[in-house]
Order: structure tokens, then C-alpha cells, then sequence
């Protein structure tokens, strides 16, 4: 699938698995791995937004020949989003993964929207 898909979530833990369905559907073109590094980001990214934000969560998947940029927003302000610096730390370990399997990554200042590509 090519294109893009924007869609809210519902505001419940199986938001992860509706994410994960849209961003296999794009992904098609994708080596196995970077399908698999997608589907991961994607959960996590969602889930935080489910636990941490505030409001409605929106998804936005664009596919072309290039690869897969994905984003999650909710309502809130943006303030929450950090990321783990030590192996000791409890939470920051979803933008942790993103970091490390994504092409790029990046949040958008002032706002609770976080993004991807996977080339």
C-alpha cells in the first residue's frame, strides 16, 4: 500500500494492535526487518501517547518509494516526552528503540507529536 492513512485511536491498550495493523499494511514493501523495527516503533509510540498524553490520539502513515513516515500526536502539551539515558531508568525505553531502529526520528516542539521514517 502506498499513500497516506490518518486515523484517531480510541483511547484503550488495543489502540497498539490497530496501529500495528495499518502500519503492516504500508510496510509491504519493507525488508522483514525494517517491518518488524516499524510494527515495534509504532506500539510504542502509541502506547505512550495512550499512557502518558492527554485527548485523542491520531496516527498518520504515508508510504511511497522512499519508505514509511509515521507519527503519533494526542492533545497534550509535549512536556512528558523523554527518553531513557541509563540502563537503570524504568521508562524512556519506547523513544529509546525509536532512536535506534528508525532512519530519523523527532518531536515536534511544544506539541505531544512524535515521528519516524524508515527508509
Amino acid at each position: 500500500m502506498t499513500g497516506t492513512t490518518t486515523l484517531e485511536l480510541p483511547r484503550q491498550t488495543s489502540s497498539a494492535g490497530i496501529a500495528r495493523l495499518i502500519m503492516t499494511a504500508h510496510g509491504a514493501s519493507l525488508a522483514v526487518e525494517q517491518r518488524k523495527s516499524a510494527n515495534l516503533m509504532i506500539s510504542e509510540l502509541v502506547t505512550n501517547a495512550f499512557r502518558h498524553g492527554q485527548g485523542r490520539i491520531e496516527l498518520t502513515v504515508r508510504s511511497g518509494a522512499d519508505g514509511i513516515h509515521a507519527e503519533v500526536h494526542d492533545d497534550g502539551d509535549g512536556t512528558g516526552i523523554a527518553m531513557a539515558q541509563t540502563p537503570r531508568e524504568r521508562g524512556g525505553w519506547g523513544l529509546y528503540f525509536v532512536d535506534r531502529l528508525a532512519t530519523s526520528w523527532g518531536v515536534e516542539p511544544d506539541q505531544a507529536r512524535v515521528w519516524f521514517k524508515v527508509a
